[in-house]
């Protein structure tokens, strides 16, 4: 017999709300205390901690002490990976404040899915790679060209050393917001890094979402020909 029962462990919790909507948090890739995760996912964090202990012991999130303070961050891109698909099967929310349609609206212009580009900039980022043809689309990943070599060595993004980390380097990542791929792995993350060192994109506090700056308008115009009004 090839089937897994483990498989049903790791449906049951991710099934449950207040654990769902704290692993939706979690996509953001950064690690969060209790209570604002608590608060986030709107259950109290006596609540949150007891869910979290269930998931950092399947292997789902981590947690990292500093001082007398514990942060949580989702495992790894796998487990990211799992969550992305499953947003992209479930039914859209219930807009019902003003508020939540700003908010649903920010999360698809772009987005962090784990700790690479999503959303509406995320996809136009991967498409404009491959215009460019400095990516080449394959069945489930991206392969890199080498024009596309010297465009991130002229971007200061090192290849050789992004291919060391031991993870997938530019693999595909089914987008649930624009129902596209986008570029994902060790590649997408360090295009995100270098975005944010170059002060191109910025993280918004307690959101997944992603601004753009008035000089990120200007830079990805002139270097990937994306038009950021019409994100």
């Amino acid at each position: 017999m090839n089937a897994n029962p483990n498989v049903a462990i790791i449906a049951s919790l991710v099934s449950e709300p207040s654990r769902a909507a704290i692993l939706t948090v979690l996509l953001d890739g950064r690690y969060h205390p209790v209570n604002e995760l608590a608060y986030m996912a709107g259950i109290k964090p006596q609540t949150a901690s007891f869910h979290l202990t269930k998931m950092v012991n399947a292997n789902i999130v981590s947690v990292e002490q500093q001082g007398r303070h514990r942060y949580y961050g989702i495992q790894d891109q796998e487990v990211a990976q799992v969550m992305e698909s499953l947003l992209l099967l479930a039914p859209p929310i219930e807009i019902k404040s003003f508020k939540q349609a700003s908010e649903d609206k920010a999360i698809r212009i772009a987005r962090t899915c784990y700790d690479h580009l999503a959303g509406g900039l995320g996809v136009q980022l991967t498409d404009a790679l491959i215009q460019k043809g400095i990516l080449c689309e394959e069945t489930k990943e991206f392969t890199l060209t080498e024009k596309g070599r010297d465009f991130f060595a002229d971007f200061q993004i090192d290849i050789g050393k992004t291919k060391t980390k031991r993870r997938s380097f530019s693999h595909k990542c089914l987008d649930w917001s624009e129902r596209r791929h986008h570029l994902a792995g060790a590649l997408g993350n360090a295009i995100l890094e270098k975005l944010l060192e170059l002060k191109w994109v910025e993280r918004l506090p307690k959101s997944r979402a992603i601004k753009i700056t008035p000089k990120g308008e200007k830079g990805l115009k002139e270097t990937f020909s994306i038009e950021v009004n019409i994100l």
